[in-house]
């Protein structure tokens, strides 16, 4: 069975050659996402996943190159396109598919769904459906490990839309005040849901934004798994180092719509055949096949493990019963040990 949870072979330095381990690794953990949202898009159309889905398809390097080049310990965080961060960092995609199902055996009991993944045991602080909310929640990450002062950091996704609230230019200013450890990634995508980039920031080098608050900032091709690794492990020396915050612009490409709902008529079809050849799964094939790490059988093999692997994610959620109605007033307030709050 092909598995993605092989960050320990998987992380290399960033000046060396990449291994025949590390690219298996890129291959099996993109292919699981993107087998997994094919699937989760069928079963839209079946009606039996309700509600919000927004899909990955197309963006799996900006996901693979990241957990790859950073440690376990590290915190992840991103938007409500989230069913591929967990699966990149190892959750079962049972579980992940129960909760696009609203069972109480997915990864949030049933009740967040698509745009609401959480994952504590792989350091995963979810998706949020506020758009730019989460990019605040990073900094907080963020400083919660410089205060304990571990050498963790916080990776924060966002969509190229989030750039225009202004949470993310207070979050780029604390970022820089307190040197905090975070690695600010806009996933650019070239659409805020239907709205072009250009239509809607005067900036379309969205990277130089965080030259504003003297951040380190660069773009980086997200179709190409390896340098985004490159980009993410030069942020994380950084970081890890004192240098605070970093901000990359991954340039990246959705083949789907901004959800499930959206026909994207605002695109032409010559413009996504364009971003489809170069495709970042494909990519890594054509390296693995020419590096002679791997035959196109075993690769064919590696598919239909994974095809069987979303699969038995299926059953399990189908087979799996709702929440019990009492489950919604459970998780509404916590327990604390803070001795300056009182019970």
């Amino acid at each position: 069975m092909a598995t993605t949870k092989a960050k320990s072979t998987a992380k290399v330095n960033s000046r060396v050659n990449f291994s025949k381990e590390t690219y298996m690794h890129w291959y099996e953990s993109m292919l699981l996402m993107r087998r997994f949202e094919e699937k989760a898009g069928q079963l839209y159309g079946q009606q039996k996943i309700k509600g919000f889905c927004h899909l990955y398809i197309g963006q799996e390097a900006c996901v693979a190159g990241a957990v790859s080049a950073l440690d376990k310990d590290d915190k992840y965080i991103t938007a409500y396109r989230d069913h591929a961060h967990p699966i990149g960092l190892g959750t079962d995609p049972k579980y992940i598919m129960a909760e696009l199902f609203a069972k109480a055996t997915g990864i949030s009991k049933g009740k967040g769904g698509s745009m609401h993944m959480f994952d504590k045991e792989h350091h995963f602080f979810g998706g949020h459906g506020i758009v730019g909310g989460q990019i605040p929640l990073g900094i907080g990450i963020a400083f919660a490990e410089k205060y304990k002062k571990t050498k963790n950091l916080c990776v924060t996704y966002m969509g190229d839309g989030a750039v225009r609230q202004g949470a993310f230019h207070e979050s780029l200013n604390l970022a820089m005040v307190y040197k905090l450890p975070v690695i600010l990634v806009i996933e650019n995508n070239g659409y805020a849901m239907g709205t072009s980039v250009e239509r809607t920031s005067n900036v379309t080098e969205l990277y130089t934004l965080g030259e504003a608050y003297d951040i380190p900032s660069e773009p980086v091709d997200a179709m190409k798994v390896e340098d985004v690794h490159k980009a993410v492990a030069k942020a994380a020396e950084r970081a890890r180092s004192g240098g605070g915050a970093t901000l990359l612009e991954f340039r990246t490409y959705r083949y789907k719509g901004h959800s499930m709902s959206d026909p994207a008529k605002y695109r032409t079809k010559e413009e996504v055949a364009e971003y489809k050849s170069q495709d970042p799964i494909e990519q890594v094939k054509k390296a693995i096949l020419s590096k002679k790490i791997a035959t196109e059988k075993q690769l064919t093999e590696i598919d239909q493990q994974i095809k069987q692997q979303v699969a038995e994610a299926v059953d399990f959620a189908e087979n799996s019963p709702y929440p019990e109605p009492s489950e919604a007033y459970k998780d509404v307030y916590v327990q604390t040990d803070y001795p300056f709050i009182k019970e």
